[in-house]
Order: structure tokens, then C-alpha cells, then sequence
């Protein structure tokens, strides 16, 4: 990766990342508002991104390339049993908050479980092997889940990270995904170049 500022640029290329995640980020938002292709967008953003370290350039242009190649039945599936799992999800805490008996309990395992979950999701969509193989993804992304705790903690601090800026100013809700994708291909590179070290 380029980490020197050439003549007449006005930015340095971290700072060109930056815009670049930013503006993949909405292109992210945009195309995930029918909800089932929000993971084969959050995919698409995290190949997009790993092409950083290659020098490819980081642009929603590219993005759109990319995704375009991406909706497959596979990548809907993915996004239909992910939005049928936060439905259940929802479904369940809403009724463990209804009264029933052992609710604060059932509540907490139920957000343990969706949690859990959703942090493997969350990985698969940053390993490169979802561009073209979901159910692989998802193994790799539970065996990391398991052996790297300290990269699904990083995964749950960068989604809290996310909500709270949407929270605190709704607009950022359309940068957000961008942000989001750089965390999980962060995490995703680094649980990849810790494991050899550990294994020395």
C-alpha cells in the first residue's frame, strides 16, 4: 500500500482511504435497503477493501462492479436467512418482554444467542471466501469466532461503535456501512497474521 503523499496531492492516500471508505459506504446503504443483499453488499465492500493492499483502487464505482457480478440465489438466501434470524431475534425478546414467566432470562439468552450469532455473520462477510461460497464462509467465520475472541470482541465494539453514531446523528447512518466493512476486513487481516505468530 502507497503510504506516501505524491506532488500536487492536496490529501495523503490514508486520507484518500478514508473518502474512499466513506463514499463505498453509502453505495453500501443504497443497495442494502431491501435488506436481503445487505450481506452481499457488506461482502462486496470487504473485497473491495482487501484490494488496498494490492494498490487497486478503493471506489464505489468498483463496488458496483463488483456487487453487480454478486446477486446471485446464494447471496439472497444468505441475506434471507439473515434477516429471518434478527426477526426471530426481535420476535423473542419481544415476547420474553411480554411477561411471561422466566422472560429476563429467556431475554438474555436470546440476545446471547442473536449476538453470537450475529458476530459470525458479521465475519463471514469479511472472509474472502464469501464472494463465491457462503456456507464455507460461515465455517471459517465460526472457527475464527471460537479461536479469536479477541477479534469478535473487536467485530461487537465496531457494530456498538456504529450504532451509537447513527444514534447520536441519524445522517451518518449512509457511512456507517463503509466504516463497518473496514472494521470486519481489519479484523479479518489481522486474525490472519496473528495465527501464524501464535503458532511459532
Amino acid at each position: 500500500m502507497r503510504t506516501n503523499k505524491e506532488a500536487g496531492e492536496i490529501f495523503g492516500p490514508r486520507m484518500t482511504l478514508f473518502a474512499d471508505v466513506l463514499s463505498v459506504g453509502i453505495a453500501v446503504a443504497v443497495v442494502s435497503l431491501p435488506l436481503v443483499t445487505l450481506p452481499a453488499a457488506l461482502s462486496t465492500a470487504c473485497a473491495v477493501l482487501r484490494g488496498v493492499r494490492e494498490d487497486r483502487p478503493v471506489t464505489a464505482g468498483r463496488f458496483l462492479v463488483a456487487l453487480r457480478r454478486r446477486l446471485r440465489p446464494g447471496d439472497l438466501a444468505a441475506g434471507a436467512v439473515a434477516l429471518a434470524g434478527l426477526v426471530l431475534v426481535l420476535a423473542d425478546l419481544a415476547l420474553a418482554g411480554a411477561g411471561l414467566p422466566g422472560g429476563p432470562a429467556f431475554a438474555l439468552l436470546a440476545a446471547a444467542i442473536g449476538t453470537c450469532a450475529a458476530v459470525v455473520g458479521l465475519r463471514a462477510c469479511g472472509r474472502p471466501e464469501s464472494v463465491d461460497d457462503w456456507p464455507a464462509a460461515v465455517r471459517g467465520a465460526a472457527r475464527d469466532a471460537v479461536r479469536d475472541p479477541g477479534g469478535s470482541g473487536l467485530v461487537v465494539l465496531a457494530v456498538a461503535a456504529a450504532a451509537l453514531s447513527a444514534w447520536m446523528l441519524l445522517p451518518l447512518v449512509f457511512l456507517v456501512p463503509g466504516l463497518l466493512a473496514l472494521a470486519l476486513t481489519a479484523v479479518d487481516v489481522r486474525e490472519k497474521e496473528v495465527a501464524p505468530r501464535v503458532g511459532v
